[in-house]
């Protein structure tokens, strides 16, 4: 008889269920409140730990830039998983997912960067993460291809702030930052090439234990057109196609051997000058700045390219061609403080391949870690209209527009 009863219970239960009574009232859920909390001070909304959750740069909203093409944002992260074009350890094409788990904490407690006294994840600027351009691994020429189309997608469309007025383009427009995650060094040819489309020739400052100016012939012995272009010639197939500025680029954490001096001549030609990694040891980071900043000035568009391995491989072993006598983490970012107020219009980071990395995740804490010095000195400079960059260098000598 119980049994019977337990059965025409659950009969009626299923009956209501049936009848759609509009007058029952759902059970309440647990309060949102348990999940999304609002922090105190400066700080944001948290949804969920820094070690949970989705990974984008700085756990930074993510949006499918490449096929949306009317969503807009004032800096937009983007990966470039490419590395056919290394000469030693393969494994960069891993380096945006590993960069952005290097990332995840970075703003564990809002932010706020104490040196710059910025925060570029809350600012003016709209920051995105559009995920990574689809590269393939079986054909270099046409990966390029993809880099190239795939970063001026990015590059090209309006900014979200200051959209409508004059910037610094070659057709005068205003346009977005873009942050590109490598990917092995061959990829900043594809992103001349597309900054070439929206900015004409620009001045390039170099973070490297490489000179990456090397005639294919020399490096790699260029036995097809293909295979001339890798990681260790790309600036030098920048210099021939007129994508540099000449006489206003830099080299800086140089400390790699030679085929011979003339691969110093030949640099030369590419239109660099070079600040060697034992520099830092006589003139310090504060000369090294200064030398950058004597050379590329403040007023042009600049594109800035940092390969990890201008650390030494004690603090980043997970590169592709690592070099000992390296900078540290700290010498690195301080430089790259010290480079506000020049007018950064695109960067890359590149070399970092996680596969090496040891279980600390050294290499790719340092990469995101160096991008968050880079991120916060665009914030502080502002947008890159004519007139917010005009407004700055009345601000302050930190921004000062001069030559």
């Amino acid at each position: 008889m119980k049994v019977l009863g337990a059965v025409v219970a659950l009969a009626a239960v299923a009956a209501a269920h049936g009848d759609h009574d509009h007058d029952q009232v759902p059970i309440a859920g647990p309060h949102k409140g348990l999940w999304y909390n609002t922090l105190p001070g400066d700080g944001g909304t948290q949804a969920d730990s820094v070690f949970s959750g989705i990974s984008t740069f700085g756990r930074i909203q993510y949006h499918p830039c490449l096929s949306s093409e009317h969503f807009n944002y004032d800096i937009a992260f983007i990966g470039a998983p490419f590395d056919t074009g290394t000469s030693y350890r393969p494994g960069a094409r891993f380096g945006p997912s590993g960069i952005r788990q290097g990332s995840r904490r970075l703003n564990l407690y809002g932010g706020y960067n104490v040196p710059l006294d910025a925060n570029p994840f809350n600012s003016w600027a709209k920051v995105i993460d559009c995920g990574d351009i689809p590269v393939t691994s079986y054909d270099n020429a046409y990966a390029l291809q993809q880099i190239e189309e795939g970063h001026n997608i990015i590059l090209s469309r309006a900014p979200f702030t200051d959209a409508k007025k004059p910037g610094l383009s070659k057709k005068g427009r205003t346009l977005p930052r873009v942050i590109t995650l490598g990917g092995d060094h061959t990829i900043t040819l594809p992103l001349l090439r597309s900054i070439n489309r929206e900015y004409g020739p620009v001045s390039v400052i170099h973070f490297d234990s490489h000179l990456d100016t090397w005639k294919p012939k020399v490096f790699g012995g260029a036995p097809s057109q293909q295979a001339s272009i890798n990681h260790g010639t790309y600036f030098f197939h920048a210099s021939q196609e007129g994508l540099l500025a000449n006489d206003s680029n830099i080299h800086a954490g140089i400390r790699t051997t030679l085929s011979g001096p003339s691969d110093y001549e030949n640099d030369g030609y590419c239109g660099f000058e070079i600040v060697e990694a034992r520099e830092i040891d006589t003139i310090g980071t504060a000369g090294i700045i200064t030398k950058i900043r004597e050379r590329v000035g403040t007023k042009k568009p600049v594109y800035l390219s940092i390969d990890i391995d201008t650390l030494d491989p004690a603090f980043a072993p997970a590169t592709g061609t690592p070099e000992t006598g390296g900078w540290s983490t700290r010498e690195l970012r301080t430089v790259i403080r010290g480079l506000e107020g020049i007018n950064l219009i695109a960067t890359d980071i590149v070399e970092v391949a996680p596969a090496y990395d040891t279980n600390a995740e050294l290499t790719t804490m340092a990469a995101a870690d160096v991008l968050y010095e880079v991120m916060s000195l665009m914030v502080k400079r502002g947008p890159l209209s004519l007139e917010a960059l005009e407004l700055e260098g009345e601000e302050g000598e930190s921004g000062e527009l001069k030559a």
